[in-house]
């Protein structure tokens, strides 16, 4: 079985996504929101979207205060621990691992496929349900929509889920594009899982004579001509390496495929594509034409290339870990400098029938930050009562320093704290 390096790209299993920027100026982000509500029930509310108020933050020509993206009410679940990533973009810090991923990605089509894909990796991760969700034919009943997945402005405004959030609006405007930047899923707390990442993703449109002058039906000159390409770039950023493909579904592409290679004795899923569904191109008015699209996410195939075990590390600001990479050198191996070790602390509780894993860890998350490691479910059971506990191991431990007890203390019981207030559930 193939080790997961796609799981975080436009075309994970979960679900993936494109957005002009001029199209956010008419988002109104003046609706009260909640960063506390754990409600997994679907938003209702539908608010008239004005334009954003005078902020300190800018993003993509977009201007919002956080009082705009946080708030306190129960159609928004943002934390103010995500909106500190807002802006940070490290896909553009050129001596950044996933700066210097994106710039060997642009540099194998800027050689093989010269002046021919519009590039975009500014583009307000801000968007509305329509373009992340319904543009991309994700169904409307996918686990990707729930408040327990996804980050929610208010009932219609999203932090994207993934890239192609974009991709409508683009379509309308280019025949070959690229979109990277930063994405935003609720998620589970361990080595490879953080809710905010790097993704990356190409559409390339092809004309009738394009696929006749080669003899084959419009969907075969897609697939193939996504394959040499992809396989191009798989060469170009891993070496000579055995690939090999492998069917499987996607909403948005048909047919759908996953690209692995072996590397470093093991088989691993690089990223996802597919033939454009002709839907998405019909509703972009290019229903004579057929595309490709590919997405891949940038931190599970740094972590690969550079040898970086912790995903948290992207995010650190210690010169021991930023200074180690350089511009234009990609696959230098990451020297790690933390020595200190693991806390673990157990908590256990009886559970209700709104509890979910995603909400414990926004909770722990939100006291901890990235001081916490893992969280992990160790024991579970039901009494003859019909309630259910549930016994969960958080790891804390710094990438930079030693943590003293005190602080382990004070932070296991802000956590319990929070917990049973927040999630309404009863401590054992």
């Amino acid at each position: 079985m193939a080790t997961s390096l796609a799981n975080t790209t436009f075309f994970s299993k979960t679900c993936s996504l494109f957005i002009h920027t001029n199209s956010l100026k008419r988002f109104a982000f003046r609706v009260p929101f909640s960063s506390t509500s754990t409600s997994t029930s679907p938003l209702p509310l539908k608010k008239k979207w004005r334009p954003p108020a005078a902020s300190a933050l800018e993003l993509g020509g977009v201007k919002m205060a956080k009082d705009d993206i946080v708030r306190d009410d129960p159609t928004n679940n943002v934390p103010d621990t995500i909106f500190t990533k807002l802006g940070m973009q490290l896909h553009k810090r050129n001596q950044h691992p996933i700066g210097i991923l994106k710039n060997a990605i642009y540099e194998y089509f800027d050689s093989n496929y010269p002046n021919k894909f519009n590039k975009f990796d500014d583009l307000c991760p801000i968007v509305s349900v329509k373009q992340n969700f319904d543009d991309v034919l994700v169904p409307a009943d996918h686990v990707s929509r729930s408040y327990n997945d996804t980050y929610y402005v208010d009932s219609q405004t999203v932090l994207r889920c993934h890239t192609s959030a974009h991709q409508a609006e683009l379509l309308k405007e280019h025949n070959h594009f690229l979109v990277t930047g930063d994405v935003y899923r609720r998620d589970s707390i361990d080595s490879t899982h953080y809710p905010v990442f790097h993704q990356m993703e190409g559409v390339s449109i092809f004309y009738p004579d394009e696929w006749g002058a080669a003899g084959l039906d419009a969907t075969e000159y897609a697939a193939k001509d996504l394959k040499r390409c992809l396989e191009g770039l798989a060469r170009h950023l891993f070496g000579a390496v055995e690939m090999r493909w492998v069917d499987t579904y996607f909403p948005f592409t048909n047919p759908s495929y996953e690209l692995e290679i072996f590397f470093k004795e093991n088989w691993l899923e690089v990223l996802g594509c597919g033939v454009t569904e002709q839907e998405i191109l019909k509703r972009s008015g290019k229903s004579n034409n057929v595309a490709w699209a590919f997405g891949l996410g940038l931190e599970r195939l740094a972590m690969v290339l550079f040898d970086i075990p912790d995903i948290r590390l992207f995010w650190s600001s210690d010169e021991r870990f930023t200074s180690q990479f350089l511009q234009g050198q990609l696959g230098i191996k990451f020297k790690p400098f933390s020595k200190y070790p693991p806390c673990y602390k157990d908590m256990s509780f009886w559970i209700n029938e709104s509890f979910t894993e995603n909400n414990l860890c926004e909770v722990v998350r939100g006291v901890a930050g990235d001081l916490v490691e893992e969280v992990r479910l160790i024991d579970n059971f039901t009494n003859e009562k019909g309630m259910t506990s549930h016994c969960y191991r958080i790891a804390y431990r710094s990438m930079e320093c030693s943590l003293t007890d005190e602080e382990i203390n004070e932070l296991q019981w802000n956590v319990r704290e929070q917990v049973q207030s927040k999630l309404n559930v009863v401590l054992r």
